[in-house]
């Protein structure tokens, strides 16, 4: 069976069992650290805040937990209940959740200043992938070409019919699909982070998936962010003071598909192939929902259009990496 790793990680921040109590440190006069450890959308998650009172950031935590609970039944592929995967069953939804119309434009977008080089609607790819592979005594060399057509065919962003008005969204094609998991971490980022401020919080760094630094901590300093070795994620190759912005990466090796490594789940809408896995794109952001879905996006783009497509869609800074370390950095 192949190996399913997380799909994104960045070495500053260990995974952790969904559910951990919170941490606290603090003096009696100063704000301590409260950290929680768990999962969101079937990836490691964290929030690290101040406060010198653990009870009220307990209160606020809470709430944020929440709203991650209730994004992850907008958004999650791992729930049949979710109205991605309603969406996906029936090929329409009525009333759609506000959140997945707002992400999903936002997807539409992306995918067309990259010319569908990045496109949410690859969950036919993913499928056929995931099956083959998970079929015992798989060809090594992958789906055949004729079922890798036929998944193609089926992807094509400008086929999603979105009604703002009406919450109404639609496929025009029978068997396709959606996915959101390049963007909706971010997204869910930028809402935890809403509902922790709205609580009064201000000095924090929430990762949903991406890691976004609300200010300076107490003591002036800016968060920290490493970057990983794609081939050793213990090991980091680049490393960011970060503040009041989002760092979100992707790459082939979040989840390879077959045991030699050779396909990953990231895929080229061109041809159906998959980008290689031992090559990321970290892109650096003001919010969340513009880092992650880039990071993806960045990873495809021609390198004559990277630029014009960061600047585009609200990015930064991209930092391409390989085992050997950043290979190239693009700015906006």
């Amino acid at each position: 069976m192949p190996l399913a790793l997380s799909r994104r990680r960045f070495i500053t921040f260990a995974a952790a069992a969904a559910g951990l109590p919170l941490l606290f440190t603090a003096g009696r006069a100063q704000a301590g650290l409260v950290r929680w450890r768990g999962t969101a959308l079937g990836a490691p998650a964290e929030i690290q805040l101040y406060h010198r009172d653990e009870t009220v950031a307990q209160q606020a935590i809470s709430a944020a937990l929440a709203e991650l609970r209730r994004l992850e039944k907008v958004f999650s592929l791992f729930r049949a209940d979710s109205a991605i995967s309603q969406l996906n069953r029936e090929g329409r939804l009525d009333e759609a959740p506000a959140d997945l119309v707002v992400m999903l434009e936002r997807a539409l977008n992306l995918a067309k200043l990259s010319d569908g080089v990045y496109d949410p609607t690859v969950q036919p790819l993913w499928n056929l992938y995931y099956e083959h592979f998970a079929a015992t005594a798989a060809d090594p060399a992958g789906p055949p070409a004729s079922a890798r057509a036929a998944a193609l065919a089926l992807v094509d962003w400008r086929q999603v019919e979105v009604d703002r008005n009406t919450l109404r969204i639609a496929f025009a094609r029978p068997g396709m699909g959606l996915t959101l998991n390049s963007g909706a971490q971010g997204y869910i980022t930028d809402k935890v982070t809403d509902v922790l401020r709205a609580h009064g919080f201000e000095r924090m760094l929430v990762d949903m998936g991406e890691p976004r630094a609300l200010s300076a901590k107490p003591d002036g300093t800016a968060w920290r962010i490493g970057i990983a070795n794609p081939a050793d994620r213990q090991e980091t190759v680049a490393s960011f003071d970060v503040v009041d912005k989002c760092i979100a990466t992707s790459g082939g090796y979040g989840t390879i598909l077959d045991e030699a490594g050779s396909f990953t789940h990231i895929f080229n809408t061109r041809d159906g192939s998959t980008a290689p896995a031992m090559s990321s794109v970290s892109v650096i952001a003001k919010t969340g929902v513009a880092a992650d879905g880039l990071a993806t996006a960045m990873l495809m783009v021609p390198t004559h259009r990277r630029e014009a497509v960061l600047r585009a869609g609200g990015g930064e800074k991209a930092i391409f990496v390989t085992p050997q370390g950043v290979v190239a950095t693009v700015n906006a």
